[in-house]
Formats: C-alpha cells, sequence, structure tokens
C-alpha cells in the first residue's frame, strides 16, 4: 500500500517536478501517493508548513533561511532538502516604463543587465515600485542585487504580490515593474499590460529558485518516506531537463488542476522561448531554466551562506553569524544520504565560492568528476563562506 504525503506548492513552471512526480508515476515507483496542496500565497505555503497541515512545501529557496535566522513565525525549524529549479526569473515592466525605453532605443534584448539597468534608470527617474512573491525570495535578492549602486537602488520599494496577481498589480499601477517565475511575467505580456525587459539568469547564472523543504523534525524522524520523495522528485527534475519532455510537461502543467493557463503560456519558460513585448516579440533563451542538469539540485550550503548573510545585513543582524547558521538548514548530509542509491552526481565538498563559475566546470564529486553549471554573477561578485564566522 502506497504511503500518502501532502505536498504543497504555488502554481508556477518551477512546480513542474512535484507534479510530474505524481502524474507520471515517479511517486508510484517509490511507494508514494501524493496529495498536492495548492496554495494561495508564499506566506500561505509556509504557514501550512509550520502547522503541519502539510508533510513538505514546494518553497522559495530564502524562506527557510529567513525562519532559520528568526524572521517569520515561531514554528518548527525548516530545512530545505534539495533544489527544485534553477532560474525561470524574468524582470517585467509596465507597458508605460516600456514606451519611455523604447524612446530611449533600448532593445528589449532581454539578455544583458548592465543594458536593461542603464536604460531603465534612465527611462524611471522617479520612484520605482517592484513586486516580488515574498520579502525573502530569490527574486528579491536579484533585483536588490542588480540595482545595487545605482541610484535606482535609493528610490526602489519592494512589494510583496502573489505571483498569479502580478499582471493585474501592474495593470493597476500598484507596481512599475516585477520579478516573478514564469508563466506569471509571461501572462502579464499575453495581456498587454507588461514587456519583460531581463531574464533572472543574466543577473545570476544560477539563481536557486525553488526547494524542497520540510521541518526538521520531519526529514530526520521519518527518514523512508523523506528519501522516497527526494528520490521521486529527483527522477522528475531528470525527465523535465530532457528536450523533448518539455512540451508533455507544458501540457501537464496547463490543466485546470495546477496552473489552469493555455499551453502555450507554460511551454514559453519551459522552452526558453519567449515574447517579450505583445507584439509577439520573440526571444531565445536557451537553458531559461533547469531542473536537474549539471548539478542543479544539489542543497550548497555557501548559497544559504550567501543569501543568509545579504539578509541578515538589512534587518541588524550580524551577517557572519546568520551565513553560518543559515548553512546549517541546507542539508547536503541529507542529499548525499538519500540520492546516493539513485546514482545523483555528489559533489566532492558541500560548499564552494559563489559566483566563480563562469561556464560549466568539471569538478571533483565522490565518484570520480562531475560538471557543475555556471554560478557567475553578471557583475563578477564572489561570495566566499570560508570567511563566514571569522
Amino acid at each position: 500500500m502506497s504511503e500518502r504525503l501532502r505536498l504543497g506548492y504555488l502554481p508556477l513552471t518551477d512546480a513542474a517536478p512535484l507534479i510530474v512526480a505524481h502524474e507520471l508515476g515517479f511517486a508510484a515507483e517509490e511507494g508514494l501517493a501524493l496529495e498536492l496542496i495548492r496554495a494561495g500565497s508564499w506566506a500561505q505555503a509556509r504557514d501550512l508548513l509550520g502547522t503541519r497541515a502539510v508533510d513538505a512545501a514546494h518553497m522559495l529557496v530564502p524562506m527557510p533561511i529567513a525562519q532559520t535566522l528568526g524572521l517569520g513565525p515561531d514554528y518548527p525549524a525548516f530545512d530545505l532538502l534539495m533544489i527544485l529549479s534553477q532560474g525561470g526569473q524574468a524582470i517585467a515592466v509596465s507597458r508605460q516604463v516600456e514606451a519611455r525605453l523604447r524612446d530611449l532605443g533600448h532593445p528589449f534584448d532581454f539578455a544583458h543587465a548592465v543594458t536593461a539597468r542603464d536604460a531603465l534608470e534612465a527611462a524611471h527617474p522617479g520612484p520605482l515600485r517592484v513586486g516580488v512573491p515574498f520579502p525573502f525570495s530569490t527574486q528579491a535578492e536579484l533585483v536588490r542585487h542588480w540595482l545595487e549602486g545605482t541610484a535606482l537602488a535609493h528610490r526602489l520599494t519592494i512589494r510583496t504580490v502573489p505571483p498569479p496577481q502580478m499582471a493585474v498589480a501592474l495593470a493597476a499601477g500598484e507596481v512599475d515593474a516585477f520579478c516573478v517565475g514564469e508563466p506569471w511575467a509571461s501572462v502579464a505580456v499575453e495581456r498587454g499590460v507588461g514587456a519583460l525587459l531581463l531574464a533572472g539568469r543574466a543577473i545570476w547564472a544560477a539563481p536557486p529558485e525553488k526547494g524542497l523543504v520540510m521541518t526538521r523534525a520531519f526529514a530526520e524522524d521519518r527518514p523512508d518516506p523523506t528519501g522516497r520523495l527526494m528520490r521521486a522528485l529527483w527522477r522528475a527534475g531528470r525527465w523535465l531537463d530532457r528536450p523533448d519532455n518539455r512540451g508533455t510537461a507544458a501540457e501537464i502543467l496547463s490543466r485546470p488542476d495546477y496552473l489552469n493557463l493555455s499551453p502555450e503560456l507554460c511551454e514559453r519558460g519551459l522552452l526558453g522561448r519567449l515574447h517579450v513585448a505583445a507584439a509577439g516579440d520573440l526571444r531565445d533563451y536557451p537553458d531559461f531554466i533547469r531542473f536537474h542538469a549539471q548539478g542543479a539540485t544539489f542543497p550548497w550550503r555557501s548559497i544559504a551562506a550567501l543569501l543568509g548573510a545579504r539578509i541578515a545585513a538589512r534587518h541588524g543582524l550580524d551577517p557572519d553569524r546568520a551565513a553560518v547558521r543559515a548553512a546549517e538548514c541546507f542539508r547536503t548530509d541529507l542529499y548525499r544520504r538519500h540520492l546516493r542509491e539513485a546514482g545523483a552526481d555528489l559533489p566532492g565538498a558541500s560548499a564552494r565560492i559563489e559566483g566563480a563559475m563562469a561556464a560549466p566546470t568539471l569538478v571533483a564529486a565522490e565518484q570520480g568528476q562531475m560538471i557543475l553549471g555556471a554560478d557567475a554573477f553578471f557583475d563578477g561578485h564572489l561570495f566566499d563562506p570560508a570567511f563566514a564566522g571569522r
């Protein structure tokens, strides 16, 4: 008899590993029956996990870090067991901002972070209101990093908007721009209320977007279902990263039970063929979102340290101490234990210098070598976790 697990998720393209694991039998092969529970916001997803209404959740990568640092409700400790997706985010601007950018000759190439930032600074001299899905989100980190050191950073206001409401907020003039995971940026383009300015990967080549998060008590007290779930999601991600499967994935995601959108809209981010404007301007962005390849699912403790230090600095906490604490909630030990038998490539280390790889790189693994994807920042930023805690 299958063991039932309740999984929380938000309707986004990057929920695909959970949905595919359920729909295509990867969970059933592990003896699991998944009950997928759709949340309306990231706060609700956090609360579902914290109150044990779900056993695990598809969650923004910085959220368990914020919980670890005491920047959330008093819930049991959260741990991130694996990354579920890299990339998949887009920055969109309102039609009014788009018009001013076009008047200045901006090409909307959807690729060059410095060009797009400088053009936005010239086109939008007033306060800049940017919607993100949650205060502790990869999107918020990308926007802040992109604008650091510019006049825009001093005029920036971050506003929280649930992903399905981003297009509505843009159309209503509540925000001037937003950064969100697909397909909700494409929905704004399709509705004629916004244009895509930049991909998240143009700012950070390997932005960790969503992770599998559990309470520490569940992950440690129930290792058998934890491991089976991790293996099912890992195999679903491997299936998703085969290009020939992306069209099928879009059809599955589009169903009323999940994203409830047209397959064509769901397909844009999955195929990396995005319409940047209502006129239908197409931009090819290969590898726009990744679910498995080149070590994408490994929960690097250095990523947790980087995000923890940045979050702490904005909230009056000691960044070095926060980096050490944050690293503790990224469970590389459980990843190795549960995915070794599935044949996952396992890096020889659990931390690295973040931002150091400008191209896919061959590194030492537990068994021989493996290729890690590029992780460079657009501005050459590096983060060395060896300094954390000194």
